[in-house]
Order: C-alpha cells, then structure tokens, then sequence
C-alpha cells in the first residue's frame, strides 16, 4: 500500500528548475542544426549508450543530446540506432498539436534576434500576443512545436493577480462559467 500524505500540503521545496525535456528523433544532426545553426541553442553534452530494452528482447544503441538554457536546464533529444524502437517512441500526433509544445522564457533582444534567425533561416513561424506574454511558435524538423516567450514590463503585477485567484477561476471554470478572464489580451501596449 502507498502511504497517505495530506492531499492539501505542498512540498516543502518546489522542484529547482527543469532539468531537461527529452523528445525522440530521427536524425540528431538535423536536429543539431536547427537548435544550434538556425537559433543558437549550443549542443552542450552528447552521451552514446546502449541499454537492455525489455520490449525488444534486445539491446540498443542510442545517442542522447542536450542543448542549454541560461538556468542550467536542457532540451534533450533521443537518437536509436534501431528503426523499430523509434517507431515504438512515435507518439499519436494529434490533429491539431498546437497545445502540445515546449515554451521558453526569453528576454525582449534575444525574441527579436530569434524571430529574425527563423525569418533569415525561410522557417515558419506564428507570432500570438497574449496579453500576460507574447510568444513566437515554430516546429522542429521532427515537429515538436516550440514556443519562446517574452513577458510584458507589468509581468509581475499580472502574476501577483493570478496566483491570488488561480483556484477560484479553475473551480468557476469547472462549474461551467467559461467567461473570459484574460482582459489583456488584446490590450494596447
């Protein structure tokens, strides 16, 4: 049996940051060049493996890259060596995969440097201003979406006003009031 713990205690400590998100591949070097070439994102550690995979009945050889973020935290990416493993890692792709993505915090100069790395680099991009950030969407070669964001001079304020009421809104929300309450979304900078 697992034990009890109080449903309403938090940690004590929160989790420190991301330590990585790890994503598979089919081809590590065009995932390189798009991460490191097109944004500048270094290739910061690459460990070759292998391990005992119980759903094969085999051993396989992987390649596990990470590529940095200023926090210490990574992007990581998955490589096989073996064809039928990668097929096996492939997630259903939703028809609409827009809401499955990683998003990044940048700061306003290096949104900008990264919006004209995607334009020089012919990569396709959305930009959405959402009132509370404003965000920049692109896809990786193997179609993870990716979402940099740069928040707002009044970041903290907003904060501040959502943390106050976030569990009123999700239990109105839940009972089936589905008003708007992003007001910034469309406001004038």
């Amino acid at each position: 049996a697992r034990p009890r713990h109080d449903a309403g205690a938090l940690l004590a400590a929160l989790p420190e940051r991301l330590h990585h998100n790890a994503y598979v591949v089919r081809d590590q070097e065009a995932n390189r060049r798009f991460f490191e070439d097109v944004l500048g994102i270094p290739l910061v550690a690459t460990w070759c493996e292998k391990s005992w995979r119980a759903e094969l009945g085999r051993e396989v050889a992987f390649c596990h890259t990470f590529f940095g973020l200023a926090d210490g935290g990574a992007l990581a990416f998955f490589q096989f060596a073996d064809p039928e493993l990668y097929a096996m890692t492939q997630a259903e792709k939703p028809k609409v995969s827009s809401h499955y993505h990683i998003a990044l915090k940048v700061g306003e100069a290096t949104y900008a440097e990264l919006k004209q790395r995607l334009d020089s680099a012919g990569e396709r991009l959305r930009e959405t201003d959402h009132g509370y950030c404003k965000s920049i969407y692109t896809a990786t070669p193997d179609g993870m979406v990716l979402e940099f964001t740069c928040d707002p001079p009044d970041a903290a304020e907003i904060d501040a006003q959502r943390r106050a009421d976030a569990h009123g809104e999700l239990a109105r929300w839940l009972a089936g009031d589905h008003r708007v309450n992003n007001q910034l979304r469309h406001r004038e900078p």
